[in-house]
């Protein structure tokens, strides 16, 4: 079962089977006894007609119940399927009509919603339901290659339909081995788990790297920063969004004594601002390590563990990863120091979109290198930076503005807590640059815009700044953006 995903997970299972794999809630469960419940899960799966390539649709809260659900889901050769919790009744349409799922797991709230979207064709079950109906019989791993569809995870995008990104088996083994080797991640570690697992991030970089190595992780439904630091003394790794170093930095408890015992902190799924990783550094001592990745690709970048990590950057590529910087319509490969659309190859990149052949098609170029529609650029120690997604490229009077050029301005003053730059329709210039901010004091719009043009060409400058009390964000602390440039469509109609 070369690349196979499950007997990844078993070479763990068997040889740290005494060790604790997760607490939650103050109780523990060792390697061997999530094998046990996973193995008695899977038979159960099975009876329900779950068969090898089928998908197991999982929309629930957040337990070690689920991971199990997600480890006997693998081991018979399904094809998981996690979906966000704050999904609405259209988009779970939307996903069991393209998915065809065979087996929906969900909250208990939500039973009778799966059971209308599935129309008699679904078979639907609570966690609780699965667990009370467990018996001792135990099914045995299904042999699945390395090319077979592990996972389904469907990307939000910013325009049409999500599309469903194919990860399969070698997919995922190859960057979880390639991660706990980077990150030196030991038996000896205990992550502090407090992202979902809907997600790439909270799935698979975080369980992977645990379940991988033989580590353990302290399961949280959600970041509290008091909890967090509490449990810093008997923890050594915490996995974050920007948004946990934002509030760790509002906790007076959260000092250099308290992050004693632990060794790295790591971000991802959304850029961390070169000053709260300063201030992070100055609180605590520990130089956040920033990192890239996708739904299609898992973890791409990484600033190293031992070396230099760059506020700003998100590191050099993986060492079995291939990145290059090109000209987005051409496919043009751009010299270093100029900013172009990141493309990738490796083994990590995704099978393909589900039932999209030509979506998938048009998103790879001829020789495999897969387009992530991010903006960047490499600098001449091969640390990659991100300036932006390329749909978020701003063209204003015929000229370009890279959002992350006027943002790290922003985001570095004193009286901003966080920015957003966008653009929106503008009469003259086709588009006009737009600041969107969270503010952290008395805030002058145009005092603000006159220090601006100090350091940017003055097409450069937003032409407004427009202040709230919160950017609004997805559940992965990411700024929705495309919320923001809906909302201001208008702002400069009547000009």
């Amino acid at each position: 079962m070369s690349g196979n995903l499950y007997s990844r997970f078993a070479r763990s299972f068997t040889q740290f089977a005494d060790r604790i794999l997760v607490e939650e809630d103050g109780k523990s469960w060792t390697y061997a006894e999530i094998e046990r419940k996973a193995a008695r899960l899977a038979a159960q799966l099975i009876t329900l007609g779950v068969e090898p390539g089928e998908r197991v649709l999982v929309q629930t809260d957040k337990s070690v119940e689920t991971l199990i659900l997600y480890f006997a889901a693998v081991r018979v050769g399904a094809i998981y399927l996690p979906l966000n919790t704050d999904y609405t009744e259209a988009e779970l349409q939307y996903f069991a009509a393209d998915a065809a799922p065979v087996l929906a797991v969900c909250r208990d709230q939500n039973v009778d919603l799966f059971e209308r979207i599935g129309k008699g064709q679904l078979t639907v079950r609570t966690i609780a339901q699965l667990f009370a109906s467990l018996t001792d019989a135990q099914a045995a791993p299904v042999p699945r290659g390395g090319e077979d569809v592990a996972a389904i995870l469907y990307t939000s995008g910013t325009t049409g339909k999500p599309k469903g990104a194919m990860l399969t088996h070698h997919n995922l083994v190859a960057n979880g081995d390639t991660l706990i080797d980077l990150w030196q991640f030991t038996p000896e570690d205990r992550l502090i788990h407090a992202l979902p697992i809907f997600h790439v991030h909270g799935l698979f970089v975080a369980v992977h790297c645990v379940v991988f190595s033989g580590a353990s992780m302290v399961f949280l439904s959600k970041f509290e920063s008091a909890v967090a630091v509490d449990l810093m003394a008997g923890s050594t790794v915490l996995m974050g969004v920007p948004t946990f170093y934002i509030r760790l930095l509002g906790d007076e408890a959260f000092t250099h004594e308290a992050a004693a015992n632990m060794r790295l902190f790591i971000s991802g799924s959304a850029p961390l601002s070169a000053d709260i990783h300063r201030a992070f550094e100055g609180r605590c001592g520990h130089r956040v390590l920033e990192r890239y990745g996708m739904t299609e690709t898992g973890m791409l970048t990484s600033n190293p563990y031992g070396g230099e990590r760059r506020a700003g950057y998100v590191g050099p590529p993986l060492p079995d990863v291939e990145l290059r910087i090109a000209e987005f319509e051409s496919g043009k490969v751009l010299e270093q120091g100029e900013v172009g659309i990141v493309e990738v190859r490796g083994p990590n990149i995704f099978k393909g979109y589900w039932q999209m052949p030509e979506k998938t098609a048009a998103e790879f170029r001829p020789d495999g290198f897969f387009i992530t529609g991010d903006m960047g650029v490499i600098d001449s120690d091969g640390y990659v930076q991100l300036v932006g997604r390329e749909k978020d490229l701003i063209i204003s009077g015929g000229l370009n503005v890279y959002p992350a050029e006027v943002e790290v301005l922003l985001d570095d003053r004193k009286d901003v807590a966080e920015a957003a730059v966008i653009g929106v329709p503008h009469p003259d210039f086709g588009e006009a640059v737009v600041a969107v901010i969270q503010r952290s004091g008395p805030f002058n719009t145009d005092a603000v815009r006159k220090e601006l043009r100090k350091d940017l060409a003055a097409f450069k400058v937003p032409k407004q700044i427009i202040t709230l009390d919160a950017l609004p964000r997805n559940t992965m602390g990411k700024i929705q953006k495309k919320l923001l440039r809906e909302r201001y469509s208008d702002l400069f109609a009547a000009d």
